[in-house]
């Protein structure tokens, strides 16, 4: 006899609707009636029973902190989580770790898990919006955001690096050697990096160099290649985080493109390949370790009142990869 639980990914899939929608349903949020009824027929029909949503929260709650992050691989939230685990470690607190992979729906599922483990703390570089994570809220789950915030939802605290700062500086020091025509490549969560750079460009900025990928190797790769090719005339890069670094190097190479004679590059994070490449990339260092320890710290502390979100610095740390704009194989 089968006596496996029903989960949350069980009354989705037999509704016919999201993870996020489930949780959203159970949690009192929004969703048209008959979504609404669905769902609610759904779980009765499977007697799922969501103990970290039900009236007795307090009373079921195993403990424990939730740990979502894009990509355990990168690294950069390696150090992150590491950071996490060092405080809680000190702190007697177990760890759940979850990869949502950039993907919203993905995050939705392993909130709903958490939720039904009875976790009573998360920590998360969010990938979905506000609506995503009312269920964590509604259920009154401690909640701390790290390296990102979720969009409509700043009544959560988080611990960042300052983005601004860093984007400025990077921009200032690209303009100074004389590029302008630089192009910035993105990824999942860089609103705010994107917003900066264009401010920070001002006249100069060219909308066709700003490129987005996906949160794999691969996109960051066909992204990374189809601007090379499709803008020769483009002098310097802003890559906004090392997995897309990593691609631009990589694409650069394949085209014979010269670093930094050809292709001046700028990339977040100061990860270990970062000062083996060849010339040794000039980096935009974040305090990941920091973050993650710092989040660990707010919600293993937060009280009655919300707890001040923090502002960690950035540094820019001038290496081989990037030089003036004279010095170059063609006319640009």
């Amino acid at each position: 006899m089968n006596m496996r639980r029903t989960t949350i990914k069980d009354v989705a899939e037999a509704a016919g609707v999201g993870v996020a929608t489930v949780s959203r349903v159970l949690s009192g949020g929004s969703a048209s009636p008959e979504t609404r009824e669905r769902v609610l027929n759904v779980a009765a029909q499977l007697d799922y029973r969501p103990s970290a949503l039900g009236r007795n929260l307090r009373q079921q709650r195993s403990g424990g902190i939730g740990l979502l992050l894009p990509d355990i691989t990168d690294t950069f939230y390696g150090r992150l989580a590491d950071g996490v685990l060092a405080c809680a470690r000190s702190a007697g607190e177990p760890v759940i770790l979850g990869a949502t992979g950039d993907d919203a729906e993905r995050e939705a599922e392993l909130i709903g898990m958490l939720l039904e483990q009875g976790v009573d703390r998360v920590i998360a570089v969010p990938s979905g919006d506000g609506e995503t994570w009312a269920p964590t809220l509604r259920a009154g789950l401690t909640t701390v955001f790290a390296h990102r915030l979720a969009a409509g939802r700043d009544d959560v605290p988080a611990v960042l690096a300052d983005d601004r700062a860093g984007v400025r500086t990077a921009v200032d020091y690209l303009t100074g050697l004389g590029h302008r025509r630089i192009a910035y490549l993105g990824g999942p969560g860089q609103e705010q990096r994107l917003s900066v750079f264009r401010q920070a460009l001002g006249a100069l900025v060219d909308e066709d160099l700003i490129v987005s990928a996906r949160g794999s190797r691969d996109s960051a790769y066909a992204v990374a290649a189809g601007l090379f090719q499709r803008r020769p005339d483009l002098t310097a890069v802003l890559a906004g985080g090392n997995l897309l670094g990593e691609a631009a190097v990589l694409a650069a190479r394949e085209l014979d493109l010269r670093v930094p004679r050809d292709l001046s590059l700028i990339m977040f994070d100061d990860v270990p390949w970062a000062e083996l490449c060849s010339p040794p990339l000039t980096v935009i260092a974040q305090p990941a370790q920091d973050i993650g320890y710092r989040a660990a710290e707010l919600v293993l502390r937060a009280g009655p009142r919300r707890p001040r979100s923090v502002l960690l610095p950035t540094e820019l740390m001038v290496r081989g990869s990037c030089a003036p704009r004279g010095i170059s194989r063609s006319p640009r």
